[in-house]
């Protein structure tokens, strides 16, 4: 009888066991996986075009034409990142009439300038407004703070992707010293701290660094009718390169100067993600997938997981301030407190996926109905 209710109790163990080990391949065997797939394989550089590349970019110097370069911006900041040995230089794309996420920013998550002693600088991307006074609103906003870069172009959908050559541009003119470069939306949080300490843990290879949220086999829009429509002359091919999601990725400053001068024979009308992926595949570079970058998910709340993602997107600025005053207030996480909260976030950002999948089902059903 005894022996009995040892085995039943040993099945009973190995029974729970099991369930742990599949909860847990079911929550976090998809991140492992991408990790895995996503990782490109090493490049050979014997490609004449990408070797011409690298070879400019290892020679570029801007300084003879910064003087000319500053005049072409409406807003140059020139001076947002001289005289300091910049760590992590974040760029924030940002849309002129936000001026109120941008102050919720400044409020939050951008606050700080040094990590573990390492400087870090953040600063905001915009192209020219349609209205003359808010042209004049953000030139007050500039001269108060003084982080805003704004390029010449206009600011509308058609042209974010000169943003993002405005963005790179301006890092290899007047940034260059940055040892890292984050760009990112504003609809983003980014946990600065923990993308810090993951930055200064790659020791062994600091240059071609490209890492984010890889999205593989992008199709380009060839509906005529889209925003976001891309020709055949454009972009001939059936999927897009292996990019980093828009929404936030880090290069390393080779990386943003070979991709600058790759720029030049890249179309603009892809989207800005895709296009720093072609140009990082022009010249030699290979995307780094992090399943810390959240791309365009908004992960759940948690404190302890949000001091270890590196991002979360779409976070309303009241959400934002709140969540942030308990991050920065709130003591440092234990190794079971981080444990419990991926579990928690990524348990209950599973649940919003499904109930988000299912309202959509419903009112496809729904208009179908009607029809």
């Amino acid at each position: 009888m005894q022996v009995t209710v040892c085995r039943l109790r040993t099945h009973q163990w190995c029974f729970i066991l099991f369930n742990v080990v599949l909860f847990h391949a079911l929550l976090f065997g998809g991140d492992l996986l991408e990790e895995y797939f996503l990782r490109s394989l090493p490049i050979t550089y014997t490609d004449a075009k990408i070797l011409e590349i690298r070879e400019k970019a290892r020679k570029l110097d801007m300084e003879p034409h910064k003087t000319n370069i500053s005049k072409s911006y409406i807003i140059s900041g020139s001076e947002a990142c001289s005289n300091q040995e910049v760590f992590l230089l974040t760029i924030i794309c940002s849309r002129p009439e936000n001026r109120t996420r941008r102050d919720a920013i400044r409020q939050t998550w951008s606050n700080m300038t040094s990590i573990r002693g390492y400087t870090v600088l953040t600063l905001f991307a915009l192209g020219k407004p349609s209205a003359e006074t808010m042209q004049r609103e953000i030139n007050e906003e500039s001269q108060k703070y003084s982080d805003v870069i704004e390029g010449s172009f206009l600011d509308c959908s058609r042209n974010q992707t000169w943003k993002t050559v405005m963005s790179m541009e301006w890092t290899v003119t007047f940034c260059s010293h940055a040892r890292f470069i984050l760009l990112t939306e504003e609809e983003v949080f980014v946990s600065l701290p923990s993308l810090v300490e993951y930055l200064l843990s790659l020791r062994t290879h600091l240059e071609d660094i490209y890492t984010g949220r890889v999205i593989h086999q992008g199709v380009p829009d060839r509906d005529p009718q889209s925003p976001g429509f891309v020709p055949l002359s454009q972009y001939p091919d059936e999927y897009y390169p292996d990019y980093c999601s828009g929404t936030a990725f880090v290069i390393s400053q080779d990386v943003a100067r070979k991709v600058f001068i790759a720029s030049k024979e890249v179309p603009v009308s892809v989207p800005p993600d895709v296009f720093v992926g072609i140009c990082a595949k022009n010249a030699g570079i290979i995307p780094l997938h992090s399943s810390r970058f959240s791309g365009k998910r908004h992960i759940r709340y948690n404190r302890c997981c949000y001091k270890f993602i590196f991002t979360s997107s779409e976070m309303a600025d009241d959400e934002l301030v709140q969540e942030w005053q308990e991050i920065s207030n709130g003591k440092d996480c234990t190794l079971l407190e981080t444990y419990y909260g991926l579990v928690s976030c990524k348990v209950l950002t599973y649940f919003d996926k499904f109930k988000h999948f299912n309202i959509d089902v419903i009112k496809k059903e729904a208009l179908h109905f009607s029809d």
